[in-house]
């Protein structure tokens, strides 16, 4: 099993950090059902953003399992390095680095995916926080800035001088967003280039996909991320599928429904209510999204407290239980 410094993963399936979705609550979720390894959505290196209720709530890993991953985000050295230690400070034991994020308002500042451009700052960022702390570092890319400007190779050789222990890759660059442009053979030569463990990312959305990445790229793991959006059942889906090369069957409405309105009692839990139901809304949507009925949804999105998602929740199992036995 891949190893991120000294800790030996129980299976090669990580949640990827996403911002906005990897919360507590999901986090915790996912590692009950199956993820080997979750980090926590991306928070800013900037000092002055830490004491924002949305920092102070991504920075809670109040009873997680270990070992604790936490992404930072950020485009000066010395400022990277010093949110490392406070990280660390604040119960990290994993610290990642972000240079994969797409988002404009990220890149627009430099960081995420806009370093890739940069590689002597590049250099300066990794070797800075890697110096900075004495917990494992690791690092997400894409493949480059854009298709001819891939430039994964140099900056993954450049990492494991660095020091960095683990690599993480996304398919695609920067300028190919999350289009349908995801393509693994970059992250196949990565692989052949370091001799750290590295991690296929990208539109890897069933068991199947997940070995013939692994397979294909010699990868030693893989990233989960959109895929995990109202189906945190995939990780055991793929874990089971590694080691047994057969299928898992798809959960029975019963549990999907009991793990929905267990996630959701999560989230108004630890937001409170007004956060928590107003969260709860694009969980549910995803959970749903494969089934027909928009207008739940919709309705489902007036709703305003928790005792009334949770039994709008309940009818919708109800009446899919009364559509499948009377299919039967």
């Amino acid at each position: 099993m891949p190893a991120i410094g000294p800790y030996t993963l129980p299976n090669p399936v990580v949640l990827a950090p996403m911002a906005g979705v990897t919360d507590r609550p999901f986090r915790q979720l996912c590692r009950e059902l199956g993820a080997g390894l979750v980090v926590g959505e991306m928070v800013s290196g900037n000092p002055d953003l830490r004491n924002t209720r949305k920092s102070k709530l991504r920075l809670d890993h109040s009873g997680e399992p270990e070992p604790i991953a936490v992404q930072i985000v950020g485009g000066d050295p010395l400022v990277m390095a010093e949110s490392a230690l406070f990280n660390v400070s604040n119960g990290a034991q994993i610290i990642d680095i972000n240079m994969g994020c797409p988002a404009k308002k990220v890149c627009n500042k430099a960081a995420g995916s806009a370093l890739l451009r940069d590689e002597p700052l590049v250099k300066d960022i990794l070797q800075s926080v890697v110096e900075a702390v004495d917990v494992p570092v690791s690092l997400k890319i894409r493949t480059g800035w854009s298709p001819d400007m891939r430039n994964a190779i140099r900056i993954a050789e450049m990492a494991e001088a660095a020091g960095i222990v683990s690599l993480a890759v996304h398919g695609r660059t920067r300028a190919c967003g999350y289009g349908n442009t995801v393509e693994y053979d970059t992250i196949r030569d990565v692989k052949q280039s370091v001799s750290i463990p590295v991690f296929a990312n990208g539109d890897i959305t069933s068991a199947q996909k997940a070995a013939e990445v692994m397979q294909y790229t010699g990868a030693d793991g893989v990233l989960i991320g959109r895929a995990a959006q109202g189906r945190p059942w995939i990780f055991r889906e793929i874990v089971h599928y590694l080691n047994t090369g057969e299928l898992l069957a798809e959960p029975e409405l019963d549990e999907v429904q009991a793990i929905l309105v267990r996630h959701l009692r999560s989230l108004y839990e630890f937001y409170g209510e007004y956060l928590g139901v107003r969260i709860a809304r694009k969980h549910v949507s995803w959970y749903l999204q494969t089934q027909p009925g928009n207008g739940f949804r919709k309705a489902f999105n007036q709703l305003d407290c928790p005792s009334a998602q949770l039994a709008a929740v309940a009818e919708h199992f109800r009446g899919k239980a009364t559509d499948k036995d009377a299919a039967a």
